[in-house]
């Protein structure tokens, strides 16, 4: 499928929503009918190109609509000794909190056909980042109520991982000032570094 055209900076904001909906639905078409299971493969990868440090809270989040499974990968890193938690979604215009996650635990139905756990809240050191498109300078494209670029505002120290499917690739994701860039990318091909960094240094 041919991508979107890329828009040319500067642009009105009228424009870079535009451009983010058309982008949508080509990420969208991109993604249906690919393999959930892929996130076996995913998780391959991170752990051996880009696993967190020891201790580290991770952040992870269930698969919804055709997004990739990363809860081969939870599973892994919570036998590895790690506190994985889930996000919780706010309100409009507030950003996500996030609470202890352990398989089988009880999940509460939330908005937007999402669930949530009840375990204790905290916060992440390392958060895996669900997405409709990226591009390889860390620019992602999300469902479009901003909850995730909230949420990375407020963790500055934190180290981001999308996760997807490499077919969600663009060439340039249209991204206005707000839009905040991940540090890495992993797909069932393997992890594409955005940043010069590792996901030791928890520094941005």
């Amino acid at each position: 499928m041919i991508q979107p055209t890329a828009m040319a900076a500067p642009h009105t904001s009228d424009d870079l929503r535009e451009a983010k909906r058309v982008a949508r639905a080509w990420a969208a078409a991109q993604r249906a009918g690919s393999d959930p299971a892929l996130g076996a493969l995913l998780a391959k990868h991170v752990l051996a190109e880009a696993p967190p440090p020891d201790r580290a809270v991770v952040a992870g989040f269930l698969p919804h609509r055709d997004e990739i499974d990363v809860e081969p990968l939870l599973h892994r890193l919570i036998d590895r000794g790690h506190v994985v938690v889930l996000p919780v979604t706010p309100a409009r215009g507030r950003p996500l909190t996030f609470r202890v996650w352990r398989p089988g635990d009880v999940l509460l139905a939330e908005r937007f056909g999402t669930f949530r756990p009840t375990g204790p809240e905290l916060k992440p050191d390392y958060l895996l980042v669900p997405l409709l498109a990226f591009d390889r300078r860390g620019h992602r494209l999300g469902y479009g109520a901003g909850y995730y670029d909230r949420t990375l505002a407020g963790l500055p120290g934190a180290y981001t991982l999308g996760c997807a499917f490499a077919a969600q690739e663009m060439d340039e994701v249209p991204a206005g000032p707000h839009d905040i860039a991940l540090d890495a990318i992993a797909t069932e091909r393997g992890v594409i570094r955005c940043r010069s960094l590792d996901a030791n240094s928890f520094s941005r």
